[in-house]
């Protein structure tokens, strides 16, 4: 019996699929769960229109996302940090910190999360900085971390 999966389901299909799968397979466990509903013309047209339209959200997003990209690519951020005698930042530059530094030069909001980091900056002076915009496009971000006056 045909099924559309309402979610994922590991070892049947991606959200959206339209699968095969047995009667009591359906009764027992993917119709409880609200995973998948039974496949009927109209809603195999409803799902279809669905996955069109979240690949053109996709396509957009992805376009969108080359465009951040490239302004980020030829950003230049300035953090001022805390130092002591010795030019030694006390604390550290968070991905916290250039992620709020983004926003105020650029105006483009970027999670905290997609700053990839190995570790956190502790040291003056230019450091790359690389950022996962959207799915596999990075952007490098150039930060100069210079002592607070």
């Amino acid at each position: 019996m045909q099924v559309i999966l309402m979610q994922d389901v590991e070892k049947i299909g991606r959200r959206g699929d339209i699968v095969d799968v047995s009667r009591g397979y359906i009764r027992n466990f993917l119709a409880p769960r609200g995973l998948a509903e039974v496949a009927t013309p109209a809603k195999m047209e409803e799902a279809r229109r669905q996955m069109e339209e979240a690949e053109e959200r996709d396509r957009r997003l992805a376009e969108r996302a080359g465009e951040i990209a490239a302004t980020l690519n030829k950003s230049v951020i300035t953090i001022e940090a805390r130092t002591g005698e010795d030019e030694r930042i006390f604390g550290s530059v968070t991905a916290a910190n250039i992620a709020s530094a983004i926003e105020r030069a650029r105006g483009i909001r970027v999670d905290r999360r997609r700053i990839r980091l190995s570790e956190p900056i502790k040291s003056l002076g230019t450091h790359q900085v690389p950022v996962q915009v959207h799915g596999e496009t990075e952007a490098t971000v150039k930060v100069i971390v210079v002592p607070k006056l």
